[in-house]
């Protein structure tokens, strides 16, 4: 009988394991670096540090204008026989997207649907001067032109515009101006633009785009999750054509369908069947396109075929006349000229234009960068600031909305072939021709029809939902910063929403290091293998302590393992096997 506390000798290993030994020369410090030629680094002082920087060449002169303006870089290496006709169909048949979703998130923005179009234009002219991926569609995305409508209807809310009305009678009445509402507006979404193009200007001008690593996956997800749920409440009053209250802030998305709910009796069946159809439609046939792309040369683009189809329907049956559909009415033929935006609304929508300024950048560099893999090129966060931030600049003097990028219209551009941003010159040229001469015939369009677009392109957002259950396998805390910026998104609004979520997440940091996981790791006898103690009973922990680290090592957490009672760890040396 054994003896209480001895240690049970390992079992003989089976006859059919294998073995293997390594043999490799012994150094010492010395003698490797004097064999292998260690260099020695030479520590120059700020003087030296400071003339180098400074110095200039012609070379040096080059390669800092390339930096500052890649077309130089990329255009001149253009092979046109190769990639134009490509980027010549990837053009069109971006645009003709572009055009639609223009309109489309025009209505999240909270302006004229025509202003849409502008949007979709102007940024693409200067993104490609300064931009560094060759792939991305740059125009509205839904989440970003949310945030926009946010700060407008804050600012402007039909309630400014009331005026009293004499219909011939005793009493007045009162009605919206609708005309003064929407100059107002535009000019708040122009003004917004202009001030989120200044500060992303500054982020990049100080070489800050590592800001972006500190959106992790789980966070974006469940943001843009919450983002797209706001998106189909906001769009879903427009389908059935029920009019609510603007509310904003906290439990503001509550309101909203608990006053759309209240006055679903109201509803147009007119646009809600348009509406409906639209939907359904759009879904079916992406799901289509996503199936058989393989098979398919240029994805169908269903949007565009069933707004010609919704327009003509709507012309000829007089739906606004006939069943007081809500329709477009009035799109604004050619450019207007550009203007300074009101400077004096910066300090109103200050706080707002930081979390557009960096959910607008990290949206476009996440997008930026999956195609920069998969096509073996690079992409500079910094001149990406630089380079959203101009074409905002830009934009909001042309009474535009915050510009990003989107993904729905990014991968249309590169899987119909586009190689390089002259696919983005020429589908900015389509919407060129849609402002310029197609504008008036879209003008008896359903409203319900665009907000159906929108709705349908939410798909691939409202998905993210399924990575749940992956982040709960691999990383419990991951999985609920998903979950909780989610619902704090939702319930808060998406400014406060995503500074609580990035609040929550540097919290879970905290107490991650306040509270680390450890675990011992034994040798296993005549091996080099190092197994946990607690879960082997034969392994052998006397020669030396291996600690499996499941946090940061510095020394805060230091003092953490100075505290771990053990007696193993104040008689044995220690190793730090760090992961994480």
């Amino acid at each position: 009988m054994e003896a209480p506390g001895s240690r049970l000798e390992p079992p003989p290993l089976p006859e059919y394991s294998c073995s293997y030994v390594v043999s490799r020369p012994v150094y010492s410090e010395l003698a490797f670096q004097q064999q292998y030629e260690r260099r020695l680094q030479e520590r120059k002082t700020l003087r030296e540090s400071l003339a180098k920087g400074c110095s200039c060449s012609r070379k040096r002169g080059l390669g800092v204008l390339k930096t500052l303006l890649p077309v130089l870089d990329w255009l001149p290496k253009y092979r046109i026989k190769e990639w134009l006709l490509s980027d010549i169909i990837s053009g069109v048949s971006t645009g003709l997207v572009g055009t639609l979703q223009g309109m489309a998130y025009a209505l999240l923005a909270a302006v004229p649907v025509g202003y849409g179009l502008y949007s979709a234009f102007f940024p693409i002219l200067t993104y490609f001067i300064f931009g560094t991926s060759r792939h991305i569609s740059v125009g509205p995305f839904p989440v970003v032109s949310l945030m926009v409508g946010s700060v407008v209807l804050s600012m402007a809310p039909d309630e400014h515009f009331r005026i009293s009305s004499s219909n011939g009678t005793a009493f007045n009445t009162t009605v919206i101006d609708y005309v003064a509402r929407d100059t107002a507006r535009v000019l708040i979404a122009s003004t917004l633009t202009l001030l989120v193009g200044i500060i992303q200007l500054i982020f990049g001008g100080l070489q800050i785009g590592f800001i972006v690593r500190y959106l992790a996956d789980p966070l974006v997800g469940g943001f843009t999750t919450a983002a797209a749920f706001q998106v189909l409440v906001s769009q879903l009053k427009i389908v059935l054509n029920v009019s609510t209250k603007n509310y904003n802030g906290v439990l503001s998305i509550i309101y909203t369908l608990i006053e759309i709910f209240q006055n679903v009796g109201n509803t147009n069946l007119a646009d809600f069947i348009a509406g409906l159809l639209t939907i359904i439609i759009c879904m079916a046939v992406k799901e289509v396109n996503d199936r058989f792309k393989h098979k398919i040369p240029v994805p169908i683009p269903i949007e565009v075929i069933v707004t010609i189809i919704a327009t003509a329907i709507s012309y000829g049956a007089d739906l606004e006349k006939n069943y007081n559909a809500g329709i477009v009415k009035s799109i604004p033929r050619g450019f207007l000229p550009p203007i300074l935006p009101p400077v004096s609304l910066f300090s109103e929508m200050l706080a707002a234009s930081f979390s557009i300024a960096v959910v607008a950048y990290a949206i476009a560099v996440s997008v930026g960068k999956v195609y920069a893999i998969k096509y073996d090129y690079t992409i500079d966060g910094n001149q990406e600031f630089i380079a959203f931030g101009i074409s905002n600049i830009f934009s909001g003097f042309f009474s535009c909305f915050v510009a990003t990028t989107a993904l729905s219209r990014t991968a249309v551009q590169e899987s119909t072939g586009g190689k390089t941003q002259i696919a983005g010159i020429i589908s900015a040229g389509i919407v060129m021709i849609a402002i310029v001469a197609l504008g008036k015939l879209l003008e008896p369009l359903q409203k319900s029809v665009l907000a159906a677009v929108v709705i349908a392109n939410l798909k691939g957002m409202f998905m993210q939902v399924c990575d749940i259950p992956r982040l709960w396998r691999q990383n419990k805390i991951d999985a609920v910063i998903w979950v909780f910026t989610c619902i704090a998104s939702i319930i808060l609004g998406l400014d406060l929403g995503l500074l609580a979520g990035l609040m929550f997440g540097l919290l879970t940091v905290v107490l991650r290091v306040q509270f680390p996981s450890w675990n011992g790791l034994g040798s296993v006898p005549s091996t080099d293998i190092y197994k946990s103690t607690k879960s082997y009973k034969n392994v052998s922990a006397f020669v030396r302590h291996l600690l499996d680290l499941g946090f940061l090592f510095f020394m805060a957490t230091l003092m953490v393992l100075k505290n771990v009672s053990s007696p193993q760890l104040d008689l044995m040396p220690l190793e730090y096997i760090i992961r994480g």
